[in-house]
């Protein structure tokens, strides 16, 4: 993750060429996003992870209020979470036994993927993307949701069978979070 001096992250290998809305490229990537979403938020996890690059880091870490004179607000040693492919199947597999008391029963999620910004990076068929999330979230009988906004860093990679994701980095907006935990996947 590269931040810059005001506490906002950077793009990571951008290579300057930015790829416009309407663009093919811009077309695939957003419906890429789109299709995440969709099986996220449909509990369609296995076909999720068919998205994901076998490289992957998936990383979210740890926003601390500071001056700006301070440095970065993103903290690069604490984390929220820092996954790999491993791990990412690990979650997935246990979410579908009994013991996953977080999400039993599950959350019920919606993902308003936004403000997508696609560059090209110095590596072909890689591209890095910058898009707002904002995840409302509701479990159990409660009145009210949860909001989850970050701004995620990724970097997709083109395969034979088409996008994957081979890095994300989910910069929340939050130092203090307003849901009780981060068992669903940003």
């Amino acid at each position: 993750m590269t931040v810059t001096a005001d506490g906002h992250a950077a793009v990571q290998n951008r290579a300057g060429n930015r790829i416009h809305v309407g663009e093919p490229v811009h077309n695939e990537v957003t419906d890429f996003l789109y299709e995440e979403a969709h099986f996220l938020e449909t509990g369609e996890f296995e076909e999720w992870l068919l998205m994901i690059d076998d490289d992957v880091e998936y990383v979210a870490p740890v926003r601390r209020t500071r001056l700006r004179h301070e440095g970065s607000e993103f903290d690069p040693a604490a984390k929220h979470f820092e996954e790999s492919i491993d791990t990412l199947k690990q979650r997935v597999r246990r979410i579908r036994t009994r013991y996953a008391f977080a999400e039993d029963p599950p959350s019920r999620t919606r993902r308003l993927v936004t403000n997508i910004r696609v560059h090209e990076t110095d590596v072909p068929n890689e591209y890095a993307v910058a898009s707002s999330l904002l995840v409302l979230r509701n479990q159990m009988d409660e009145p009210t949701f949860h909001l989850i906004a970050a701004l995620r860093e990724d970097v997709l990679r083109r395969h034979p069978e088409g996008m994957k994701l081979l890095r994300r980095t989910i910069l929340m907006d939050s130092a203090a979070l307003s849901t009780n935990n981060l068992a669903i996947f940003l």
